[in-house]
C-alpha cells in the first residue's frame, strides 16, 4: 500500500520546481531582449551617415582633365602610345562636372574622351542617380578610398570602400582592403566574397571590360595612371 504524500511534501516539490520555470523564463527574456537590442544597434550603425571626406574640386582642374583627354586622343589617333595621369583633385572635379547625382540635368557624353572612355550618357547618369546621391574619391599612394551616398527607401546610407584598383587581362579589377556601411565595418571575408561575386558575374563582367585603347590602369603615387596603346 502506497504511503500518503503529506501536504508539506507537495509544497516543497512545488517550491523546488518553481525556480526552474522562472529561470527558464528569465533566460528566454534575456536572450530575446538581447537580440532586439543587437538588431537596433546594428540598424543604428548601418543607418548612421558617415561624414564625407574632404576633397578639393575646381573648374580649372576639370578643364585640365578635358585637355589631357584631347592630348591622349591626338596621340592615339597618330598611332602613338600615351599615358594619362589624374590626381585626386582632377578626378573629383571631373566627376563633379560630369555626374550630376544631386538631381540636376544630366550632361551629355564627352566627345573628347578617346576610344570609348566617354563620360556616362544621360541615360547612364539617370540610372545611377536613382540610387546614388554623392561620390567622393581619395587617392592615397596605391589605394583608392571611395565614399558613396545612396538612397534606400528614402533614407540616405553611406558606403566607404578602400582597396587597390587595377587591371587584369583587359578588365578592371578591385582588391578590397576594408569597407564600412554607415558606422558598421564590413567583415573582410564578406567584403571580399561580395566584390568577387560582383566582378565575376556575367552581368557585370562586360561592364568592367576596359576600352580597347587602354592597355593598363592603376593607382600610383596618389594618381590614376592610364596607359593607352
Amino acid at each position: 500500500m502506497a504511503e500518503p504524500t503529506s501536504p508539506s511534501g507537495d509544497l516543497q516539490i512545488a517550491h523546488a520546481e518553481a525556480p526552474k520555470v522562472s529561470i527558464r523564463k528569465w533566460i528566454f527574456r534575456i536572450v530575446r531582449w538581447t537580440t532586439y537590442a543587437a538588431a537596433l544597434i546594428t540598424l543604428a550603425l548601418v543607418f548612421h551617415k558617415a561624414a564625407p571626406p574632404f576633397v578639393e574640386t575646381s573648374p580649372q582642374a576639370a578643364a585640365r582633365v578635358e585637355e589631357k583627354f584631347q592630348e591622349v586622343e591626338k596621340s592615339v589617333a597618330n598611332g602613338q602610345p600615351a599615358t594619362m595621369r589624374m590626381d585626386s583633385t582632377e578626378l573629383n572635379s571631373y566627376l563633379a562636372s560630369h555626374l550630376d547625382l544631386q538631381g540636376g540635368t544630366a550632361p551629355a557624353g564627352n566627345s573628347n574622351a578617346p576610344n570609348g572612355t566617354a563620360s556616362p550618357t544621360a541615360a547612364d547618369v539617370e540610372q545611377m542617380r536613382s540610387n546614388v546621391r554623392d561620390v567622393k574619391v581619395q587617392l592615397v599612394e596605391d589605394r583608392v578610398l571611395a565614399y558613396v551616398v545612396f538612397d534606400v527607401h528614402g533614407k540616405d546610407m553611406t558606403l566607404q570602400l578602400e582597396g587597390r584598383l587595377g587591371s587584369q587581362n583587359g578588365y578592371l579589377r578591385f582588391e578590397p582592403i576594408s569597407g564600412q556601411i554607415g558606422a558598421m565595418p564590413i567583415p573582410q571575408s564578406a567584403l571580399q566574397s561580395a566584390i568577387q561575386r560582383m566582378m565575376d558575374s556575367p552581368e557585370n563582367r562586360e561592364k568592367l571590360k576596359l576600352p580597347a585603347g587602354i592597355s593598363d590602369l592603376r593607382i600610383e603615387n596618389g594618381e590614376v595612371v592610364t596607359n593607352y596603346k
